[in-house]
Parts: C-alpha cells; sequence; structure tokens
C-alpha cells in the first residue's frame, strides 16, 4: 500500500517505510517559503499601504450587546454569571519583577523630580534672597549652567534608582541556566519552565525507561503448565508449544525492533526498537534460535493483518494468511487482560484443553502475581486459528476477532531500576515534591517498583490503585467527575497502575485545580506516547521522553529529556530553584546601591548644592550594579542545599524579610561611612575639603575618596549578595563560578584604573597608597558588618515586610481576565507590562476630558451656539481624534479612558447644548468608570438637555456642574 504523508502531521499509530522524494528547498514547503521570502519587501510595502488606506476609513462603533454573549451566559431566573476557568500560568517571575521595576521606577522619577526642585529653589533661594544679587541678564548663560547641572544631577539620581538591569538578569539567569540544563540531559522548549519547575509540588512519573533502566530482559516464564525460573532449562524443551512461542514472538513484534551486535567488545547487545519486544527476541536468542530467519520466511510485506499496540486495547496482533486459505492470529499484551479472552491452553504435546475460569484464577494467583510482586512486567502470549471459510471474518470487528484465544505462555520480563532513582526521589521527597508513579503496567508490579525506588515508604499512610477503579470514585452518579471526589483521593495516591492517558489527564488536572491544600499545586508530568499529549500540555511543565517519547508527546512538552532519566528532572528542580535565588541575590544588590547612591545624591546635592558622586562616576556605579552584577550573581551554579528546602510557591515574595535585613542592614553602614568622609573626611585625612566648590572647579581628593570608597563597598557587598538565606559563610563555593570571580577582579581594576588614570573625565584625583587602604578598609568592613547583621535574628525585626508580590489569579480584575478568555494561559510578565502602558495612555487621555469639559463649558455660554467654532479644531481631543493619529493596533489591550456605561447616541452637532458623549478612537472598549467623576457628569441619557438659567445652581448634566465636580 502506498500514501502521501503531508507536511507538519504526526503518525498516531502503525509502522512502515516512507520514501523522501525532497528535503530543503526542493520540497513544497521550501518552494513556497522560498518565493515568500523572494516577495517578503514588495508584501511589506503592500501591508504598510492597506494599513494606511484602512486608518482613513472612518470607523464605526460597535455595541457591547454584541459581545455580551460571548462574555457572560444567562442563568434562568438569575443574574449573568462570568466564566472564568482556570488557566495555566506563565511567567509569574516575569509579572513579579515587572510589578516591582515599575515600583522603584516610580519612587525614582519622584525622588530625581525631588531633587531637582529642591536644588533649583535653594540657588534662587541663596542667590537672590540670603545674597541680595540683583537680576543681570548678563548673567543668564551662568545661571543656565547652574540649571542644566541640577538638570544632570536629576537625570543621574534618576538613572540609578531605576532598575533596568531586572530584565537583563533574568534574561542572563534563564539562558545561562538553559544551557547548563542542556549538559544535564533536559532540553528546555520554553523558557519559562525553568523558573515554573522550580516552584514544583508534584511529580506524575512513568515507570517505564524513566524510573527503570527501559532496558529489558525475560528472567521467568511459564509454559506448558510449567514455570522456568532459568532460561537454560528452557532452552532444553521442544514441542509445538515451544515453536508457536517462537513463531509467534518472531512476526509479532515490530520488524523494526531488532537486536543488533554490541557497539564494544565484550559488552551487552543493543536494544533497538520497543524495549519490551526488544526482551522477547532476546529470549529468542537465549533459547538458541534466531528470529530473523522466521521473519524472512515471513516477510513484513506478506503479514495479512496488523493490530499494532495502543493504550486502549493494551495488545499487539498479527494475522498469517496460510497456503490453504485458514488464517493464524498471534496476539501479545498484558496478561490478566489477554487471560479473558483465552478459551483453550496448549500443553507439552500440542493438544490443547479448555481454559476455564478458575484455571484463568489459579494461573493468575500462581504465576501472574508472584512474577508481579517481584516487580516483574508480566507478559501472556496467545494464537488463534481461522479455519478456511467461504466467508473471510470481518477483520474490522476487533472485538469479535480478539476472543476464543489459545494461550501459549507468560513470560516475566525485568525492568531494572535506574541505580541513581531512589536517591533522585529521596531528594525530591525532602524538597517537598510528592512523586507519583503513573503506570500501564500491573498494580503489583507497580508497587514492587515503587517500593525499589521509594515512593512508598513502609508505614506511610498511602493509595495504590488501578486506572479503573479510580475513574469508578471520582466520578457521580450521573458519571461525571466530580472536584470533590477527587480531592479525597489524590493527597494519598502515590501508584495509579493500569492507567490510560485519559486518567493521567484527569489525575493532572484534579490536583492543579484542587483547593484542598492551602497552596496551590505545581505539577510536573512526564509522557511518551502520542496520547500523552493532553497531560503534558495541561501541566504545569510538561517533560517528554527524548529516546522513547513520540514526536506529538515532544510538541506538547516543555522540556525534553534527552536520556529518559528521572533524575534528570532532579536537576532541572534544582535549576528552577537557582533562577529565582540568582534574581533575589541580583535585587538584594540592587536594591542596597539603590537605596544608598539615591539618598548619597539627593542629600548631598541638597545640602552641599552638588552631588558627591558626579554623573559619570554615578553611571559607572549604575554599570556595576545592573550589567556586571546581574552578569555575576545570575550565573551562580545550582548547588544540593537547593534541595534541603521546600518549594517557594508562586505568591512567594521575590525579597523575603531576611532579605529585606540584609539591605538596610548594609545599607545603614554605607550611609554611616559615605556622610563620616563626606562631612569629616577633610579633617580624617587632612586634605582640602570639596564641599561648596565652585561651578567649573577641578576635581578634589575628598569626593575621589568618597568616590572610591562607596565602590569598593559595593564590589564588597557582592560577595555578601552571594547569600539570601542569612548563611554566615559567604565565600562558599566561590571559586566554582569563575564568572562572579572574573567580574569581580575585573571590576576592582577598572576602578583602579579609572581613579588613577581618569582625571577631569571621572572627576577623579590620584589617590596615594594610604589612602588606597583605607578605601579597601572600608570596603572590607562589609564583610565584618555582613556577619553582624546575619548574627540579628529576623524575628526580632518585626516592623521589617516582604516585597515583590505577585498578583494571584483570584486578584486579578474581571476586565482583564475577559480580555484574556481566548487565551489558554496567563502571562504575568505580559500584563503588568501592560498595566504600566495604560497609565501612560490614561494620563493622556484624561487632559483631553477635561479640555472637553471646558470647550463644553464655553460653548454653553457662547453667542455661537449651535455653531462650530474655529477653537473647537485646535483641541487635543479633535487632535488625538483624528484618522492618522487614531490608536488601533492596540484597542483591545489598552484601555485609554475609565468605561462609562451608556449607549450609543444619535449624532449631534459638534456645541449643541447637551454635550456630545467623549469619543476616544471608536471602537476602543471603556472600562468601568471608578476615579473619573468628570465623564459620570458629562455624558447625558439621550433626549436630556442640559440647561442653566441665571439665579439657578448648575444642574447635574451641565458642563457648568462638571467643571465645579472636577476642580
Amino acid at each position: 500500500n502506498f500514501m502521501v504523508i503531508i507536511a507538519s502531521t504526526h503518525v498516531m499509530e502503525g509502522s512502515g517505510k516512507m520514501l523522501v522524494t525532497a528535503v530543503g528547498e526542493n520540497s513544497q514547503s521550501g518552494i513556497i517559503f522560498k518565493l515568500l521570502l523572494a516577495g517578503e519587501e514588495g508584501e511589506c510595502n503592500a501591508e504598510e499601504k492597506a494599513k494606511k488606506a484602512k486608518k482613513k476609513q472612518p470607523q464605526k462603533k460597535h455595541k457591547k450587546a454584541d459581545d455580551a454573549e460571548d462574555k457572560d451566559t444567562e442563568v434562568p431566573g438569575g443574574e449573568p454569571v462570568k466564566k472564568n476557568p482556570p488557566k495555566k500560568e506563565r511567567s509569574v517571575l516575569q509579572g513579579k519583577l515587572t510589578k516591582m521595576a515599575v515600583l522603584i521606577g516610580k519612587a525614582g522619577l519622584g525622588m530625581s523630580s525631588l531633587t531637582v526642585i529642591i536644588l533649583i529653589t535653594r540657588f534662587l533661594i541663596d542667590t537672590f534672597w540670603m545674597h541680595n544679587v540683583p537680576w543681570d541678564k548678563e548673567c543668564l548663560s551662568i545661571y543656565g549652567q547652574f540649571m542644566v547641572k541640577f538638570f544632570i544631577i536629576g537625570v543621574t539620581v534618576l538613572v540609578v534608582a531605576v532598575p533596568e538591569g531586572l530584565p537583563l538578569a533574568v534574561t542572563i539567569s534563564l539562558a545561562y541556566s538553559v544551557k547548563k540544563m542542556m549538559k544535564d540531559n533536559n532540553l528546555v522548549r520554553h523558557l519559562d519552565a525553568c523558573e515554573t519547575m522550580g516552584n514544583a509540588t508534584a511529580i506524575c512519573s512513568d515507570k517505564t525507561g524513566t524510573l527503570t533502566m527501559n532496558r529489558m530482559t525475560v528472567v521467568q516464564a511459564h509454559i506448558s503448565g510449567r514455570v522456568y525460573r532459568n532460561l537454560a532449562e528452557l532452552s532444553k524443551v521442544s514441542g509445538p508449544s515451544m515453536e508457536l512461542l517462537i513463531q509467534g514472538i518472531g512476526v509479532n513484534c515490530a520488524y523494526t525492533t531488532k537486536i543488533m551486535p554490541a557497539e564494544k567488545e565484550g559488552g551487552l547487545p543493543r536494544q533497538v526498537g520497543n524495549k519490551t519486544e526488544c526482551a522477547l527476541l532476546g529470549l529468542t536468542l537465549e533459547l538458541h534460535r534466531d528470529y530473523q530467519a522466521i521473519r524472512n520466511e515471513f516477510p513484513e510485506e506478506k503479514l495479512f493483518k496488523v493490530y499494532t499496540f495502543n493504550s486502549s486495547r493494551k495488545s499487539m496482533s498479527t494475522v498469517l494468511k496460510n497456503h490453504d486459505g485458514s488464517y493464524r492470529m498471534y496476539s501479545k499484551g498484558a496478561s490478566e487482560i489477554l487471560l479473558r479472552k483465552c478459551c483453550k491452553t496448549m500443553l507439552a504435546n500440542g493438544k490443547t484443553k479448555t481454559f476455564k475460569s478458575r484455571d484463568r484464577d489459579d494461573l493468575i494467583r500462581n504465576v501472574i502475581e508472584p512474577m508481579a510482586s517481584e516487580g516483574l512486567r508480566t507478559i501472556c502470549l496467545t494464537f488463534r486459528d481461522f479455519p478456511a471459510a467461504d466467508v473471510e471474518p470481518d477483520w474490522e470487528d476487533e472485538a469479535r476477532i480478539l476472543t476464543g484465544l489459545t494461550y501459549i505462555a507468560v513470560v516475566g520480563i525485568e525492568d531494572p531500576v535506574r541505580p541513581e532513582v531512589p536517591n533522585a526521589i529521596k531528594k525530591c521527597q525532602r524538597a517537598g515534591i510528592t512523586v507519583r508513579m503513573v503506570t500501564g503496567d500491573n498494580i503489583d508490579t507497580a508497587r514492587a517498583i515503587a517500593t525499589k525506588c521509594g515512593i512508598l515508604q513502609p508505614g506511610e499512610d498511602y493509595i495504590c490503585m488501578e486506572g479503573m477503579e479510580f475513574n469508578q470514585r471520582i466520578r457521580d452518579k450521573n458519571g461525571q467527575i466530580q472536584q470533590e471526589l477527587i480531592d479525597a483521593i489524590w493527597p494519598k495516591l502515590r501508584v495509579l497502575a493500569r492507567s490510560s492517558p485519559t486518567d493521567k489527564h484527569t489525575l493532572v488536572k484534579g490536583i492543579i485545580d484542587s483547593t484542598a491544600l492551602e497552596k496551590r499545586q505545581v505539577v510536573a508530568v512526564t509522557g511518551d506516547g502520542t496520547n500523552d499529549g493532553p497531560a503534558l500540555k495541561k501541566a504545569d511543565v510538561g517533560f517528554a521522553m527524548g529516546i522513547a517519547g513520540t514526536d506529538v508527546a515532544k510538541e506538547a512538552s516543555d522540556i525534553i529529556l534527552t536520556d529518559d532519566n528521572f533524575s534528570s528532572i532532579v536537576k532541572a528542580v534544582m535549576w528552577g530553584r537557582n533562577v529565582y535565588d540568582s534574581i533575589s541575590k541580583f535585587l538584594q544588590f540592587q536594591l542596597t546601591v539603590n537605596v544608598v547612591a539615591v539618598i548619597v545624591a539627593f542629600t548631598g546635592a541638597c545640602i552641599t548644592q552638588d552631588s558627591p558622586l558626579k554623573a559619570v562616576q554615578m553611571l559607572w556605579v549604575n554599570l556595576i550594579m545592573d550589567t556586571f552584577a546581574s552578569l555575576a550573581l545570575a550565573t551562580e551554579p545550582p548547588t544540593e542545599a537547593l534541595l534541603l528546602r521546600s518549594p517557594y510557591g508562586r505568591e512567594q515574595p521575590l525579597i523575603s524579610r531576611t532579605m529585606m535585613k540584609n539591605i538596610l542592614g548594609h545599607a545603614v553602614y554605607q550611609l554611616t561611612i559615605i556622610f563620616t568622609l563626606l562631612f569629616e573626611g577633610e579633617t580624617l585625612f587632612d586634605i582640602d575639603s570639596g564641599r561648596n566648590a565652585p561651578l567649573h572647579a577641578p576635581p578634589s581628593d575628598h569626593y575621589t575618596i568618597v568616590f572610591n570608597t562607596f565602590v569598593l563597598m559595593q564590589i564588597f557587598n557582592e560577595i555578601n549578595a552571594r547569600k539570601i538565606h542569612g548563611e554566615r559563610n559567604v565565600f562558599e563555593g566561590i571559586f566554582n563560578n569563575l564568572i562572579f570571580c572574573s567580574i569581580l577582579l575585573g571590576t576592582f581594576i577598572i576602578q583602579i584604573v579609572i581613579v588613577q588614570f581618569g582625571g577631569k573625565a571621572f572627576s577623579c584625583v590620584t589617590l596615594n597608597t594610604e589612602q588606597w587602604l583605607w578605601c579597601i578598609f572600608f570596603g572590607f568592613g562589609s564583610l565584618l558588618w555582613g556577619q553582624l547583621v546575619s548574627s540579628v535574628p529576623t524575628r526580632w525585626l518585626k516592623f521589617l515586610t516582604t516585597a515583590g508580590h505577585g498578583r494571584k489569579q483570584e486578584e486579578i480584575p474581571q476586565e482583564e481576565l475577559e480580555e484574556m478568555k481566548d487565551a489558554n494561559e496567563i502571562d504575568h510578565g505580559e500584563m503588568e507590562l501592560k498595566k504600566s502602558q495604560v497609565l501612560w495612555c490614561r494620563g493622556l487621555n484624561r487632559i483631553a476630558t477635561q479640555i472637553r469639559v471646558v470647550n463644553a463649558f464655553r460653548d454653553s455660554v457662547s453667542p455661537y451656539e449651535g455653531l462650530e467654532t474655529p477653537m473647537s479644531r485646535s483641541s487635543i481631543h479633535s487632535f488625538m481624534s483624528h484618522p492618522e493619529f487614531r490608536i488601533d493596533d492596540s484597542a483591545h489591550q489598552i484601555p485609554l479612558i475609565d468605561e462609562v456605561e451608556c449607549e450609543d447616541d444619535a449624532p449631534t452637532k459638534l456645541n449643541s447644548v447637551a454635550p456630545p458623549p467623549i469619543e476616544l478612537s471608536d471602537p476602543l472598549p471603556l472600562p468601568p468608570a471608578q476615579d473619573n467623576s468628570v465623564l459620570d457628569h458629562v455624558l447625558l441619557p439621550p433626549g436630556q438637555i442640559a440647561s442653566n438659567t441665571a439665579g439657578q445652581p448648575p444642574c447635574p448634566g451641565s458642563p457648568l456642574h462638571s467643571l465645579e465636580t472636577s476642580l
């Protein structure tokens, strides 16, 4: 049979050979892409023209009722109910950082503005009032130079205060982690999966290949009524049963599955293909039989019918057509499933006898259960003969075909537990992560493997169940899945055996949506099959098997395990937690520099009319604390200590109370040293004072010492910032991070060059050896002070608070959730960024609103009432409403003004008595009114006409009343 495979599709089931006819530029996709790239420039130009033409067309308003049906669902006899099912959350860390950066930026903007205002005010008071200097036009250039100087100081404070290094730190940390995780056999497909894995609280893992070595070997067999625990004895057995067993294994295994010679001399043979089938093929080699000879006798194209293995049938069958027109079908699969379909059993003499239910129960009790209790996977091998007949069997009726089977044998396949898995699971449990096994194997086999791995602990209260029982217990009388019933099971569930991919998806969804525990569970899932795609997609982090995984599973995953090993998941947890800690270390360092630099610049400027740290010096400090610090602290390698604590959780603040103690504690030390040097430095070092210097005075020793000491304190404090949980040994593992050591040493060398050779460009003078030693001593004091700060228990400092909280999904306003109703995920980073953009747009449009009110007030008292006045054409609103300046591309993301519940009125004259509703770039959706009182009065219901007669107070709908209310 020949078929055409369509590009970008996946083979869901079956096997075959593929002939590749063209690749790259010669394929149909390549030809199309080539044409697209060739015409890209022309396409872009055409698109720009189309956009301009579209902007010039008049836009119409869309009524809210058009999309009300999408937002709400009416409940009979009740209010509309908002439907917002829980969504997968992304970029939680990015959302926290963006929110914090916006807050710090606002504070910095306020401080810089206040600095400029104070400097200008003090200059004016000191010059024209205290010293009575008369105003002289010839001195305007000098006054202008002072103003420029004050402005530069203000900009410098703003530059230092704004944490532009935060996004860089996140990017570096994630990129560095992704690169290193690749060496730990974790191929990261989505960057946010790194940070999410650090919060993981549950792992639902497969058994085969993940917890076990996936190198299967048949170690026991039951054939002709006897159990063989030694395969050497089985090799001496001969007869019809053995011939059927060998032939059935040869033809009823995928022909792509093979046993290849070892790559190295003395090594184990290589297993290529399905590992279970490799174990069966290995059995034939152990019995000194050649399966390849059987395949040569029955080539793949001569196979009449093949029922491939899948998770629903849990068996595989191959039909052969004999020369006389009869058929023989070989089947293999899960032992307890195929045994229920057997009606005969093969004896040693080649005859068959009836296989009753009592015989099946005895076989399960005496053979299968003992094998499963030893951790063996049991596979049943059967066959069925179809006699030649005029009417061929209906091969599509699979249920009828797979009945009346004849039992041949049951084999026990051993898949040893990976040596490193028990220790890895112990680390997960110590780190507060619950590991659950979800497998399609027998429950006894799964329980035995789980005990060997350490998932099941002696004396622990746990639940092991099969998928069928799980489905029954989570459904109500109507067959509907109930979250309350899932909540009663999953906290104690450790092993789910004989489970289907649907069971895995139901379990993962139930754990994520559960409210049984205080914290929302973050679930990681492993999968390798095509049907595992929904569970991998639903999970917070989906791990696909790189070796045994299908393309569908890999496409649905976030991380691909290139070695199919569970210990690699533990390494992903370590890297995920390390990302959080790296960002927190950077924040601790940067906020300390922020607080000190801003206070020094602000206080010094206000007292001495000049900042102790000049603009170029501040930019160098900003380079240290942003670029260099983010590179140094965001590349810290993870340690085993990260697994000694519980997961942070999605609501955990970025800055803990311990970090706040460190920030404030080191800020106190640095401010004390800097202000001491600033006001008493000339006395301590016997040098000239640099305070109150003229406008273009040369650099001084005094301010050079202040600058040098400040930078050296930051360099040594960068070592303190490596620990954020109150650890005393800040040098632990410092030489494991060569990037950190290189940046620290490089910064110190550059600082020496700047001070000794920077000259006027950096406002520095050369310092002598004694002055350098004092600066280094003050900087080294940061390490000693850090030990003192660590000695103070955080619980004593009740006034300390945390910072850097993210928004929970329940705290997101309904309007924002409605905007994301079509999205499957919530991107917190994008939401916080959008909020900061909205503030600017709202500010501009509220100014436009106020001007509209003033214009409406003028028009209501104008003698040209009802006519268009020249002034109405030059308002800001008219400018913004012009078609060329409409903001259309962000209409559905950024609400520009507060929404007002109103209906679309008929068009009115621009200057009529009743002012029209404010129209800002139709069809922008308007969010609910909260604090814009002007709009509540300007917008009038249809037909209402405002009037204002002499002697009467303005009515609530009049423009005069609107103006009074806004004032």
